[in-house]
């Protein structure tokens, strides 16, 4: 599919929160970056930018790339072996949002199981570990999400957490919007991620980067990491443009994500008022992501468009809005109409 346009100015964009601009700071810094060659791990910006998020999510060291995607097909790499299974929830971006690359990359399929809450039983993972004693598949590594995007940006208790990973298996953590969940929580990053082996964040979604994702784990794993990045084609030389605003985003875009969730709340009560049942609820809007049921979303998204606000779909009779940095109180307001308006 052919990228669309920008939307034009004035335009209340729900769609993602990928598609924000970078903060003046951020352009600052971007202009400023000290930088050097990060494929001989020369770029004092890009070291910088991993320690930092090292010692966010309190682990020994971190990787830059391009994407969350990259980062977490790099875990699988580093932490699943080929011709075994992956246990991880039905609807997580790793299972359905990466084009079947953990078959390409990795060799590996996935053992999904239901994730409707957004977390995992860990009595279904013990299962599948021990169903390889019975001949079914070995499973190497259990994958997660914090927060759940399809189940409404749900964020994942940590004693559950706890006891996937007491189970034996190595535990990757896809945490594209773990600051998100810290937010909404109340718990640290570093404790949201501890049980984890592994834990990627994206710098480009809630946190308004324009490029970018860390993977954070043991030293050894990061470094056989760096060097599946430079087999995938992720050395990006002097990245510290890019890691600055990641640098950015990291001091001052964290603890603002409450305004963001307390405007998907609002959103979620337009959208209750709209469609009572449609599955918005607003106590349900942990974070960011507002999900409900439409029996004909292509028209509500042309009703919306005509109306200057722009939302996506994730799967069949499913809309999503996503509220974010560039959408604010103004914007909200104006989508909540649009929303009471929709035929």
């Amino acid at each position: 599919m052919a990228p669309s346009a920008a939307p034009p100015a004035g335009v209340v964009d729900l769609r993602s929160d990928t598609v924000t601009r970078p903060t003046p700071a951020m352009r600052r810094a971007m202009a400023e970056a000290d930088v050097g060659d990060d494929v001989y791990g020369e770029d004092p910006t890009v070291n910088a930018l991993q320690e930092r998020f090292a010692g966010l999510v309190g682990k020994d060291a971190a990787l830059f790339v391009p994407s969350g995607t990259m980062a977490n097909q790099l875990a699988l790499l580093v932490l699943a072996r080929r011709g075994t299974t992956v246990v991880a929830g039905r609807r997580q971006h790793v299972v359905i949002y990466e084009n079947g690359a953990a078959a390409v990359n990795a060799g590996v399929q996935f053992h999904t199981l239901d994730d409707g809450d957004g977390t995992l039983d860990p009595t279904e993972v013990a299962w599948a570990v021990d169903a390889a004693r019975h001949h079914h598949p070995t499973p190497s590594l259990v994958c997660v999400e914090n927060t759940h995007m399809p189940a409404g940006g749900t964020v994942w208790p940590v004693d559950r957490l706890q006891a996937i990973a007491g189970l034996g298996l190595p535990v990757h953590l896809d945490g594209a919007r773990l600051c998100n969940a810290s937010v909404a929580s109340g718990v640290p990053p570093a404790d949201l991620a501890a049980p984890a082996t592994t834990v990627a964040s994206c710098l480009s979604k809630g946190l308004g980067a324009p490029v970018g994702s860390l993977l954070a784990g043991p030293a050894d794993v990061i470094a056989e990491a760096r060097g599946h990045r430079q087999r995938l084609g992720g050395g990006m030389r002097q990245a510290g443009v890019l890691a600055a605003a990641g640098l950015v985003a990291l001091d001052t875009m964290i603890e603002r994500l409450a305004e963001d969730h307390e405007r998907a709340r609002r959103l979620a009560a337009a959208v209750a008022e709209r469609w009572p049942g449609a599955g918005a609820e607003p106590d349900q809007v942990a974070t960011n992501v507002v999900l409900f049921e439409h029996p004909d979303p292509r028209a509500l998204l042309a009703h919306l468009a005509g109306e200057g606000v722009l939302a996506g779909t994730i799967a069949p009779g499913i809309v999503r809005l996503v509220t974010h940095c560039d959408v604010d109180d103004e914007g909200v307001e104006r989508a909540a109409k649009a929303l009471a308006a929709a035929p």
